[in-house]
């Protein structure tokens, strides 16, 4: 159970520094103060997120201090690139975050269906509420910047 444990926290934790690059990267994209302002909040707190989740881990006997974003983040920042470079502006940027968020909440939705210890599930629920309240924040201000385009 230990390493499944473990196994199921490392995969969040690598969502966690996936969304903390994809969202600083995101931030750095848009030409709106606010927006700018939410993603680096919200990159941040994927960090802290990130950290916490490694600290459960290594609580459990983890050993692992990678910290990097994984390729399929690396992939997913250089889409945020490209799509800013072929205009759009923050529409095209918000889509690509709610591409992002859509994959952490799945993530998170399959940890928190995944039988863990009580405490591990209590870090995991309460990072869950977090990740699902900014998805619908991010798919609300996709929908008004379409609607305003």
């Amino acid at each position: 159970m230990r390493d499944y444990t473990i196994t199921v926290i490392e995969k969040l934790i690598e969502t966690c520094r996936d969304g903390q690059a994809g969202l600083l990267e995101a931030a750095e994209h848009t030409g709106n103060s606010e927006l700018k302002a939410f993603f680096s909040r919200q990159s941040l707190q994927r960090g802290k997120f990130a950290a916490e989740l490694e600290s459960v881990a290594r609580n459990l006997g983890w050993t692992d201090s990678e910290r990097s974003p994984s390729v399929a983040g690396k992939l997913h920042r250089a889409w945020i690139e490209l799509r800013h470079k072929m205009g759009g502006g923050d529409v095209r940027v918000l889509e690509s975050v709610e591409n992002g968020e859509h994959n952490a909440r799945n993530d998170y939705q399959e940890a928190l269906h995944a039988g863990l210890p009580a405490d591990v599930q209590s870090v995991i629920e309460r990072q869950a509420e977090s990740v699902f309240a900014a998805h619908e924040l991010v798919r609300t201000l996709q929908d008004v910047y379409k609607s305003a385009a």
